[in-house]
């Protein structure tokens, strides 16, 4: 298999890819109006408190509560929109004008997402030992429609899946070098951003320290375990002492502002309680745990599946402006035989795990593996169950924090899948396997990234800016 050493493809692709999200991101962010993309209106009330007050709001103030729901986004970590609010204040000094104030709360959201695509890349060159493989994994997680629209509006979740990408990568480096000082900066800024952004992705918070704590698990040559103890509170002191320099500020205040509420949920529910509109909530107050189904009956008698997935790879707008059928089916496809690929029983992983997981180590290769479908299984349980008992929404972009794992995942089970087939028709023609495997595997990857970018393409361009050009 080709190695992950200079290549001479490295430099034309990074370009296109860096352009095509540059050009695909402001094009949409430009063009869609205000209040489209899910809940922007309601969002951008608090970048806009901030703009305005040069204050940070409580959850109780009314200038940002939701109408008729009774509550706000105050009451958990906002810290994108503080970013956002600062840089309005910063713009205001030249210009009060709305849609220039507007563009710069979103463009923090873009810039976010620029940063991820550089992450995803870093990440690909050592998750990855062929080139091509590693092509296709930046692609898939970057140009996923429903990926790069959130980093196009005003939300938490550009954030969140910025800072899943840095903790990410600097676990990876850390696995390389030991944890050093630049890896544990990588995952202490990781951890404030997620923990200061999005509650969905604490996952990747709970695994980083799983595995931070794995890593320090010896196996000796005799077979003794040991724990090494003063790398782990060294590097594990540096790490907290970062984080929590970044994030005690936020908790302290919630509980100074909540009455020891550090998480704002309960008092978040007491708000509701105290200033929703009774008559809405009796549209919405059926869910299927209060109408007595169980969540099998949810998942497979409802539409919860085909929405939750339709949406994971497009839906934008308040989740009426789709794209062809062909990309649903393209993604879907690719999405599917990745997996299924995967679950070939071949010892696949051992010989062509990521180069930062080394064979002495296998009991640790394997906890890295559960930490991925752990990280997978998370967001998407969180959005099964608060859909089964609280508020029935099967939105994909809840599914969003998985992208990075469950690509990964799916590029993996690709190669898998163009290794076990080469290999079988190369047996059939007695021919040399690994120059064919190359070629086939350069193949079904240029082809795949080649239709991940006309998707995007003519998701933006033949169906979303069209439906936008007839919003007011």
């Amino acid at each position: 298999m080709e190695k992950t050493v200079k290549n001479k493809w490295d430099k034309p692709i990074f370009i296109l890819y860096i352009l095509l999200y540059i050009v695909i991101c402001l094009s949409m962010l430009f063009k869609q109006p205000f209040g489209n993309p899910p809940d922007e209106a309601n969002r951008y009330k608090i970048p806009l408190y901030i703009y305005e007050h040069h204050s940070l709001p409580t959850g109780f103030e009314e200038e940002i509560r939701i109408p008729g729901y009774g509550i706000s986004y105050g009451f958990q970590p906002y810290l994108p929109y503080i970013f956002q609010g600062g840089l309005m204040i910063l713009v205001g000094n030249f210009t009060d004008n709305t849609d220039v104030l507007l563009y710069v709360a979103r463009l923090v959201n873009f810039f976010f997402g620029l940063l991820m695509a550089l992450f995803v890349w870093k990440i690909s060159k050592e998750w990855f030992k062929s080139h091509t493989t590693s092509y296709l994994f930046a692609f898939l997680v970057t140009f996923l429609p429903q990926a790069i629209f959130l980093h196009t509006y005003v939300n938490l979740e550009s954030g969140s899946l910025l800072s899943i990408s840095m903790i990410l990568y600097g676990l990876t480096i850390a696995f390389k070098d030991n944890f050093s000082y630049k890896a544990c900066t990588y995952i202490s800024i990781g951890v404030i951003l997620c923990a200061l952004s999005y509650y969905n992705a604490y996952g990747f918070i709970l695994s980083a320290i799983l595995l931070f704590i794995a890593w320090h698990i010896k196996k000796e040559a005799g077979g003794k375990i040991t724990f090494d103890t003063k790398g782990f509170f060294k590097k594990g002191g540096f790490i907290c002492a970062i984080v929590l320099l970044g994030i005690a500020w936020w908790f302290i205040r919630s509980a100074v502002l909540y009455n020891g509420d550090i998480l704002g949920l309960k008092t978040r529910d007491l708000c509701r309680e105290m200033y929703k509109d009774p008559s809405l909530f009796e549209i919405f107050k059926d869910t299927p745990k209060q109408e007595y189904h169980s969540v099998i009956e949810m998942l497979f008698k409802t539409d919860f599946l085909l929405l939750s997935t339709n949406s994971f790879i497009c839906a934008y707008g308040a989740m009426d402006i789709l794209t062809s059928v062909w990309v649903y089916r393209f993604f879907k496809l690719v999405f599917l035989i990745g997996v299924i690929a995967l679950l070939i029983p071949k010892n696949w992983v051992k010989e062509n795990g990521p180069g930062f997981l080394v064979e002495e180590r296998a009991g640790f290769n394997s906890f890295f593996y559960l930490n991925i479908l752990m990280c997978i299984a998370i967001p998407v349980g969180l959005s099964v169950f608060f859909s089964y008992s609280t508020d029935y929404q099967p939105q994909g972009r809840y599914f969003m924090p998985a992208i990075i794992p469950f690509a990964f995942l799916v590029a993996r089970g690709l190669e898998k899948g163009v290794a076990l087939g080469t290999k079988a028709i190369c047996h059939l023609i007695k021919k040399e396997e690994t120059g064919f495997f190359n070629l086939t595997l350069k193949c079904v990857s240029y082809v795949i990234i080649a239709l991940i970018i006309v998707s995007i393409i003519v998701t933006t361009y033949a169906y979303a800016f069209p439906k936008w050009s007839l919003i007011p």
